[in-house]
């Protein structure tokens, strides 16, 4: 089977940042398509699949926060968010939009290439043959093991990249409480608080799309002093 080069959308109002970045990945084996506002971001999405992502937050009209909402809402293609708010506030909200990572300007090329070959190694291989899939059930839920989907009756339950990433690290430990540390090590991010509460807000979300009442877990739970558990039908 042909390999291609992941392909990605740099969305930012500044040319000589787009420029850069292009220049930058482009030479690190990636396809790199530019957009230079939310509006133009748009228009080359309804045309183009992208593997991932990165997004300025502030710019003229319509912010990245609101694009991410967009596109969070339109598919699971992953999104990294650049941002010049370094509050820890911004970064949740730009969390809590659907976004898989942030990263504060300035910052180093060399972090954002780690950071989005990160995120790309969390997302599940969806070209690999057909196998008998390994099903766990979380109500009326299903969770395929194999190919890292989930599904509603006939409807598949979109998931972000670290979703993904979430569910495949507690479906291999069904019953066992897995540390904030613990998975903000395993998700690849640096330790630190700020990690951990961005740990909380991915849990929050993906509670949204596997629980009856999001409030009162009952499959994804929170154990206390362990960290959260996945206790599966």
């Amino acid at each position: 089977m042909i390999q291609t080069d992941p392909h990605l959308l740099i969305v930012d109002d500044d040319e000589r940042i787009r420029t850069l970045l292009k220049k930058f990945l482009m030479r690190n084996g990636f396809l790199v398509t530019a957009a230079r506002d939310a509006d133009h971001a748009r228009r080359v999405l309804a045309g183009l699949d992208f593997d991932l992502i990165v997004l300025d937050v502030m710019m003229p009209g319509e912010d990245g926060i609101s694009l991410c909402k967009w596109i969070r809402g339109n598919g699971a293609t992953p999104v990294m968010l650049l941002t010049a708010k370094g509050e820890t506030g911004n970064r949740i909200e730009g969390l809590e939009a659907g976004a898989d990572d942030y990263l504060p300007k300035p910052f180093e090329p060399k972090e954002l290439l780690l950071r989005i070959n990160a995120i790309l190694r969390r997302v599940p291989d969806t070209t690999a043959e057909d196998v008998a899939p390994k099903v766990m059930s979380l109500g009326a839920i299903r969770y395929d093991m194999e190919r890292g989907e989930l599904w509603q009756g006939q409807d598949l339950v979109r998931l972000t990249a670290t979703e993904m990433q979430l569910m495949k690290i507690f479906s291999a430990r069904p019953g066992e409480p897995i540390s904030r540390t613990k998975l903000v090590e395993e998700l690849g991010r640096d330790r630190g608080q700020a990690q951990e509460r961005a740990v909380d807000v991915q849990i929050t979300r993906l509670r949204r799309k596997i629980e009856d009442n999001p409030k009162q877990p009952r499959y994804l739970q929170t154990v206390r002093g362990a960290g959260y558990m996945l206790a599966p039908d």
